[in-house]
């Protein structure tokens, strides 16, 4: 069973095509990455306007894990496109000093807006709602938090369960019901 479902899970993901690059500041850099003045508030709109979910990655410079993500996970085309087309994604540095005001309108730098989310460990993938109530920070609005590196079909289902709103819906179906209805259904599929 567990062959199958990994034979499964390299078919339908498929196999990554190439991976990020590093910038300057020694984090991974990928087309679907926004470069924004990092006013979370502007950004939340304009994913909005984009009909787009906000996604913010907290990374940092030689981080294992988040190679594995970039590396491995991120560059399938599956994810790669859902992402694209799903989600405004902008990067924050875990110890950088780039500037970013908070949904509750505080500016401090990314290192210290890492500290105030409670964010220990990298990659983190904070998910926002389409709107933020007034004076929450990021964390405290955030739907759901991808916290450090998961394999792709997780990653997928996660970012399908985000995207879809399957966090409001009024059901018993939390996402680890919904990522194992996804792999039992995945694995159907391939008996069939």
């Amino acid at each position: 069973m567990t062959r199958l479902l990994g034979l499964m899970a390299a078919l339908v993901l498929a196999v990554p095509v190439a991976a990020a690059e590093l910038g300057d500041d020694g984090l991974h850099k990928t087309d679907w990455m926004r470069e924004t003045f990092k006013d979370l508030r502007d950004d939340l709109a304009e994913a909005e306007a984009e009909d787009k979910r906000l996604m913010l990655i907290v990374e940092q410079r030689g981080c294992i894990y988040c190679t594995r993500m970039h590396e491995e996970v991120f560059p399938r085309p599956a994810i790669a496109d859902y992402i694209r087309e799903n989600f405004f994604v902008v990067q924050i540095n875990l110890h950088g000093d780039t500037e970013v005001t908070d949904f509750d309108g505080e500016s401090l730098s990314e290192k210290a807006a890492a500290r105030k989310w409670g964010l220990l460990f990298t990659p983190s993938i904070l998910f926002l709602p389409e709107e933020v109530p007034e004076g929450q920070s990021a964390a405290e609005a955030a739907v759901a938090m991808m916290p450090g590196a998961f394999e792709a079909g997780t990653t997928l289902d996660l970012l399908t369960w985000v995207n879809e709103k399957r966090y409001a819906l009024d059901t018993d179906e939390d996402f680890q019901r919904y990522h194992a209805r996804k792999i039992a259904e995945r694995a159907a599929e391939k008996q069939d």
